[in-house]
């Protein structure tokens, strides 16, 4: 009897089971309908891989959403990060970083890295990688700007997009990252980002709209900083008003890995999933919904927006796959080799690149201790390094072995120096070398067994803390000291003197650009870096990259310079725990920070204010020469065209990047940049005398500019002119475009200043 009773209670509860509807593409409202307030209100809040007792076996996942079987509802798992994917245990590509992809001014090179990174993301079991990062460079000292793309929002918001679109062709979603104006570490999770609206609209949330329309990322990240006195995740004009109604985002938006604040505010502000997940959020859900401070609309919507990404997930559509965990390394091993060469910028060439094999001496640590990638959610743990020095004796090259042993000795010295002191202060990665002083003794020794110099600066950043003026921005002692004694006693002996610059962003370069006869900026070019940074010096592959930011002569010549922490250093810069007034500080650029230079961030300061820089935005120089002819500029229904035809005009095969800017008249404002940005493109790799016709085409509203007071966009009337060259400081052809009548754009009022 017993058993009878036991077999029909689990009859029933198998009925009970599959009464629950289960979910489809098309029925997640009524899936929600049938769920009760705990399982909506656990639906929205995600946890972390080690939590909850679900272990997905992927040490390092950012963190998954809260499965239902009974609704048939797997879990959605997340990981990181921006250039390859971030897992503890096991090895991933480390592909190039944002800055060098966004430097290829090419959306295929973009695509191809978003491509690669969504198949191991794909491979390792995930469902979504959190990113691409593309906050704007708004100041060269971020410490994440190597995950980020661009100081102009167009180029950003292109390179985002194909990216984007590279990873979500493998059937992998995205996270656009971080909205809003998340534009320094240093206390990130509390700090006050604060700004007119026109400088919020025209730069800080245009390369999310431009995003949005050239790509569909899955999610969008809210960031987790405050935005003119509140914060971006309980922001219902920036997250509805903006992202919703003005861009037309249909996905969801996941906040940034943030603990409980309001949790309700957050919900009908906008935001739909809580990472990495409380479990006091879940409660605090239902006791809004018990006092009324929460409306069950506002949780059924994030509800649904969960299930919307649930049912797009490799987890639902493909149930019984079963991921490798084993990525297919080599192939994107050689892909990244190809890919980082796009994106390196040749910013001096006196008539030493491209090399031939030779003997040559390598100083620097980087130049055998190579950094591929930065610190943070975008580290990579990668199965090896390829490194300068292995890759030119593979080129051909004779090195110097006794620099060689002298390098490498101190860079393990350093790394066990670093470890067994407990110095790896950082989120996730490793600390910076310090350069090692060579004497200038040794320097002489060494020039008589070489034909060439070559010397590797490194800087590496990442999540945690911004970088800082001095021996960061600035050079080293020890940096200065080895520039200045090679370049003397190789000059000396009448040979010459290679630069590269492994670096995460910025760094100065007008007082010492004289002293090399070359300079190569590779950036963090991912794992392959050393052999294609050799593919680049011996001509294997011409440069053909361009700066996505400003290379100022001085920290202080940027807009907005004093209005960053530029000197702040802590431990943990980046943690709320950060309150300056308690420690007897300043809270400015801490507690909060004004964006007192407005639209004028980087190019568009210089060029209008007349301020010198060391290297334009757009530089970058080539192994070849190119022509431009047959400007053509016309407005085309709401759309303008222009196109551009460039002719190769040297000795060997190249590629050029097109840059299309343009000068508004200044119809009701004040003020204006001087040009801007407004469309790009690049060229296949042309052979000595070929031309190819570059064509953009571009909406008329993106001419416009923003009127806050009126709340729109604002297209005046006029005449316009257009420069054609990557380079914003010399154009290489222009036209003028006449508009015979002005148009307006409205959009909603939203996230007007509301600080206190």
């Amino acid at each position: 009897m017993k058993a009878k009773v036991l077999f029909l209670a689990c009859l029933l509860a198998t009925a009970n089971l599959w009464a629950q509807p289960q979910l489809t593409a098309d029925n997640i409202s009524e899936v929600v309908k049938a769920m009760s307030p705990r399982e909506k209100a656990l639906l929205v809040v995600g946890f972390n891989s080690a939590c909850e007792g679900y272990n997905p076996g992927l040490p390092g996942t950012g963190g998954l959403t809260h499965p239902f079987p009974q609704y048939g509802i797997p879990s959605v798992v997340m990981m990181d990060g921006p250039v390859g994917v971030r897992l503890e245990d096991r090895f991933t590509t480390c592909f190039p970083t944002g800055l060098l992809v966004a430097a290829s001014w090419d959306r295929e090179t973009a695509f191809r890295v978003g491509q690669g990174i969504g198949e191991e993301t794909r491979d390792m079991g995930g469902d979504v990688i959190l990113a691409p990062g593309m906050n704007l460079l708004r100041n060269p000292l971020n410490g994440r700007n190597f995950e980020y793309f661009s100081e102009d929002p167009l180029l950003s918001g292109s390179i985002a997009a194909a990216y984007i679109n590279g990873v979500q062709q493998t059937g992998i979603g995205t996270s656009a990252k971080h909205f809003a104006a998340n534009n320094q570490e240093t206390n990130r999770l509390d700090g006050d980002s604060r700004m007119d609206t026109r400088t919020l609209r025209e730069l800080y949330t245009r390369g999310f709209e431009i995003c949005l329309r050239e790509s569909a990322p899955w999610t969008v990240m809210a960031s987790y900083n405050y935005l003119n006195g509140e914060y971006t995740q309980e922001s219902y004009g920036l997250l509805t008003d903006i992202l919703r109604k003005d861009f037309g985002y249909k996905g969801l938006v996941v906040t940034d890995w943030t603990g409980k604040r309001n949790t309700p505010r957050q919900l009908h502000a906008g935001s739909n999933l809580f990472m990495g997940g409380m479990y006091s959020q879940t409660e605090h859900i239902l006791a809004s919904l018990e006092d009324g401070s929460l409306a069950m609309e506002d949780l059924d919507l994030a509800a649904s927006k969960v299930l919307e990404l649930v049912t797009k997930s490799i987890s639902f559509q493909r149930r019984d796959y079963v991921p490798p965990l084993k990525p297919d390394l080599e192939a994107h091993a050689a892909l990244t080799r190809t890919l980082a060469t796009e994106g390196m910028v040749l910013l001096k060439n006196e008539g030493v690149l491209p090399l031939a094999p030779s003997r040559a001496a390598l100083f620097g640590i980087h130049s055998y201790d190579l950094i591929p990638g930065g610190n943070g959610a975008a580290f990579v743990t990668c199965p090896y390094v390829a490194q300068v020095d292995d890759a030119l004796k593979e080129a051909g090259f004779s090195l110097n072995s006794g620099l060689e042993k002298l390098y490498r000795g101190y860079a393990r010295f350093i790394e066990a120096d670093l470890t067994l002191n407990h110095k790896v202060n950082v989120h996730v990665g490793l600390p910076q070398k310090p350069e090692l002083d060579i004497t200038r003794r040794l320097v002489e020794q060494v020039e008589k067994d070489a034909d060439v110099a070559i010397i590797t600066l490194g800087r590496v950043s990442g999540e945690a803390r911004d970088r800082i003026l001095e021996e960061d921005f600035l050079l080293q002692e020890e940096e200065v000291n080895l520039l200045e004694n090679v370049c003397e006693v190789f000059h000396a002996a009448g040979k010459k003197v290679v630069v590269v610059l492994n670096v995460c962003g910025v760094v100065e370069t007008a007082s010492w650009k004289d002293l090399p006869d070359a300079i190569l900026c590779a950036w963090l070019p991912g794992e392959e870096g050393g052999h294609s940074i050799a593919d680049v010096l011996t001509g294997r592959v011409n440069p053909s990259g361009r700066l996505p930011m400003t290379f100022p002569q001085d920290y202080f010549d940027i807009a907005g310079a004093e209005d960053f922490p530029y000197h702040f250093v802590s431990e943990k810069a980046n943690e709320s725990a950060v309150h300056p007034e308690r420690r007897g500080m300043d809270p400015k650029n801490i507690s909060y920070t004004d964006y007192t230079e407005g639209i004028y961030v980087g190019y568009r300061h210089f060029v209008t204010h007349g301020q010198e820089e060391s290297y334009p935005f757009g530089f970058g120089l080539s192994y070849t020469t190119f022509a431009y002819s047959r400007p053509v500029v016309k407005q085309v229904g709401d759309r303008v065209k222009a196109s551009i035809t460039v002719t190769n005009t040297g000795a060997v095969a190249g590629k050029e990047a097109v840059g299309i800017y343009v000068h508004a008249p200044l119809g009701g404002f004040s003020h204006k940049p001087e040009r801007e940005l407004r469309a790009f493109g690049k060229t296949r790799l042309l052979q000595p005398g070929e031309s190819q016709v570059v064509e953009c085409f571009f909406p008329v509203r993106d001419l416009a500019s923003f009127n806050a007071a009126l709340s729109r966009w604002e297209t005046a009337k006029g005449t316009y002119t257009v420069y054609f060259g990557a380079d914003c400081r010399k154009p290489a052809a222009s036209l003028p475009l006449t508009l015979n009548k002005g148009r307006n754009y409205p959009v909603s009022r939203a996230c007007e200043p509301v600080r206190q």
